[in-house]
């Protein structure tokens, strides 16, 4: 299994444009297959603060996830509203836990 966590940041007016586009992204990426979970959040305490978490069940949906089309549109629209400060970390994972 792969995880994904990191964050990003967007300006603040523009938080309502760029929703849309994020429902878009979460909504498709969900339905690929591989795809355990996918979630945007926006932090409480730090606005304009983005949180990412995902997990795929390998490298290959992961893969084939940076490959597709809603990706692209999604860079492309993150650009375009500003994105930046962006650090994320994918993260082999060969056992789990339930805390």
């Amino acid at each position: 299994m792969i995880v994904i966590a990191g964050y990003y940041r967007f300006p603040l007016d523009q938080i309502e444009a760029v929703k849309p586009a994020m429902a878009k992204m979460i909504e498709l990426s969900r339905s690929e297959a591989g795809c355990g979970h996918y979630a945007f959040s926006f932090d409480v305490v730090e606005p304009g603060m983005v949180r990412v978490s995902e997990s795929w069940a390998d490298e290959d949906a992961l893969k084939a996830h940076a490959a597709s089309a809603h990706m692209a549109e999604w860079r492309a629209a993150s650009a375009a509203h500003g994105i930046h400060d962006r650090t994320i970390t994918a993260y082999e994972v060969t056992g789990s836990r339930t805390l």
